[in-house]
């Protein structure tokens, strides 16, 4: 299907345009909803313009917002609007309290969203960790993308509240979900998700919990899915194990090959452009670190 919305030249057109469809079929609202989602990811994917996409996405966002207002019990709504403001909450809110609200709704739009095919994990928030591992046991191949995706939302949410260590204690219900993710997806695993249990990994000192070898295999496991393409997977294994484990050399040569990379690859072009903007700083701020 090749809808009228995605031919729209800017983000007023299309809330416009959006607009007038949700008064209509509430199967073509869907269908539009999740061809615009899937071209929409692409586009800021391969953009090299970060300032771009910081003043865009908000527009799309309140689009998606709109569509899911539309068709409330919509899992493919709910998770495009999930990975949007996840994505924009962990990359470009900067205020603290702004990244806390975008990642806390990027949860929720998650949640609802595998709820819906998932009955179990409507009640993950609620539960403590050994109830909720016990939940995880009904999920199959069918369920991957929706745990993929309230993985990477609970981690943005995560990160963004670093310093509540109430939300730290979520970190082994967000380990174990992503470990049944990787059970369930098989040969679809996204290298991404390894990024992420290496950051899940690394988030705590090993005195508090954290696994710093295990992460180091999650971040190789990524940096070779992505044929050392995934700039952002070298960063965090730099920030992450590198720094955390006072290794200067791994930490150096990470960063020394994040920037002489071509940032452009199908997918991956966006968040190598950041990549390599944090190896900057990253690098300047190597002699005081270690």
């Amino acid at each position: 299907m090749r809808p009228i919305l995605l031919e729209a030249r800017s983000p007023a057109a299309l809330v416009i345009i959006a607009a007038s469809m949700l008064s209509g079929c509430a199967s073509l609202i869907s269908n539009a909803a999740s061809g615009l989602a899937d071209n929409l990811t692409s586009a800021i994917l391969n953009q090299d313009d970060p300032e771009t996409v910081r003043a865009g996405m908000p527009s799309y966002m309140l689009l998606m917002d709109s569509f899911v207002e539309g068709s409330p019990d919509d899992p493919a709504m709910l998770g495009a609007a999930a990975n949007l403001y996840a994505s924009y909450g962990a990359v470009f809110a900067e205020d603290e309290a702004r990244a806390s609200r975008l990642t806390k709704r990027a949860r929720e739009y998650a949640l609802r969203g595998i709820c819906r095919s998932y009955t179990p994990s409507c009640a993950w928030r609620d539960l403590n960790y050994d109830d909720f591992v016990a939940t995880l046991d009904g999920l199959t191949p069918a369920h991957s993308e929706a745990v993929y995706l309230y993985s990477f939302a609970t981690l943005a949410y995560l990160r963004a509240h670093a310093a509540d260590w109430n939300s730290l204690a979520e970190l082994p219900q967000a380990e174990a979900l992503i470990r049944r993710y990787f059970e369930i997806s098989g040969k679809s695993v996204k290298s991404s998700a390894h990024v992420y249990m290496g950051i899940i990994l690394t988030l705590r000192p090993p005195s508090l919990g954290g696994k710093p070898e295990e992460a180091r295999i999650h971040f190789e496991k990524a940096i070779a899915m992505s044929a050392g393409k995934d700039l952002s997977a070298k960063v965090e294994f730099a920030k992450g194990y590198a720094k955390l484990l006072y290794e200067r050399e791994l930490h150096d040569t990470l960063v020394g090959e994040v920037l002489e990379a071509s940032p452009y690859a199908d997918g991956l072009t966006l968040m190598n452009v950041l990549a390599q903007e944090e190896a900057l700083i990253l690098r300047a701020e190597a002699n005081d670190y270690f």
